[in-house]
């Protein structure tokens, strides 16, 4: 089987998430919405559910009415589809690309695609610029830009809070945190700032070492775990710690999973 975890440019209209959500039906794992970054992150079991959700996303939000402090490039922002335990990469490069064929044919919105070829950051940073999309038209959707579809391994999205609302202070540590297993950006989050990050190889740099490398500079107010983790994650994390790291077993993938008897 493998998991989608669609990113969607809207946070705030909370009838127009339930409506995105209720289209995934019984795929849908967890949504996970962000008013101030004005996006939800909707994990998806399997490759049926993302037609549906896409389409309704792209009817539904106009990017040129967005305003949020997440970087985009879409209405449906991201789509990475990621192989879980019984599943490969080569699976999920299949789905990436079949996906990629039907929004440009049947929504008409420009796709660029990641995976082993290049990473999402070089997508963000080229877009448009260094290079055109790899499947779609030549130029962005009227109101739902272009899409990000890609294929990854299992990341953890988690972003650490800070007592001091200090922009400056939240990109240096974001600078010092970054490396080959952390993406890392500092950004305002309404009145409070947060180092948002990308634990691409959370084997490697998990939760809490993602926790502690930030408070290791500055005071931390909170912790939030965006989406879903691995159970193997998980396990390897103190247990004691789960409730500083906003960690749970029912914040699993495999236990969503089992839940919906997938």
């Amino acid at each position: 089987m493998l998991e989608c975890v669609v990113n969607v440019s809207e946070g705030r209209r909370v009838e127009v998430i339930d409506r995105l959500a209720a289209s995934a039906g019984d795929d849908l794992l967890d949504t996970h919405r962000d008013p101030f970054h004005n996006r939800s992150v909707f994990t998806l079991a399997g490759t049926t559910a993302i037609r549906a959700l896409a389409a309704a996303a792209v009817e539904a939000v106009d990017l040129s009415a967005h305003a949020g402090v997440h970087p985009r490039l879409g209405v449906v922002d991201v789509i990475p589809f990621v192989p879980l335990p019984g599943s490969s990469m080569a699976d999920a490069l299949v789905a990436r690309d079949e996906f990629a064929w039907w929004a440009a044919d049947t929504l008409g919105v420009p796709c660029f695609l990641y995976g082993p070829q290049r990473s999402l950051p070089e997508v963000r940073r080229g877009a448009w610029v260094d290079f055109q999309p790899d499947i779609g038209p030549a130029v962005p959707h009227p109101t739902a830009g272009a899409m990000c579809v890609g294929a990854r391994t299992e990341l953890v999205a988690y972003n650490v809070w800070l007592v001091d609302n200090d922009l400056a202070l939240a990109k240096r540590i974001a600078a010092l945190v970054r490396g080959p297993h952390v993406r890392a950006l500092g950004l305002v989050v309404g009145d409070a700032v947060q180092v948002s990050m990308n634990l691409v190889d959370p084997a490697v740099i998990g939760p809490a070492q993602a926790y502690d490398d930030v408070a290791r500079h500055t005071a931390v107010a909170r912790a939030e775990l965006v989406g879903l983790i691995p159970d193997r994650i998980l396990q390897a994390t103190s247990r004691h710690r789960w409730a500083q790291l906003d960690l749970g077993q029912d914040r699993t993938i495999e236990w969503r999973l089992a839940r919906r008897g997938k």
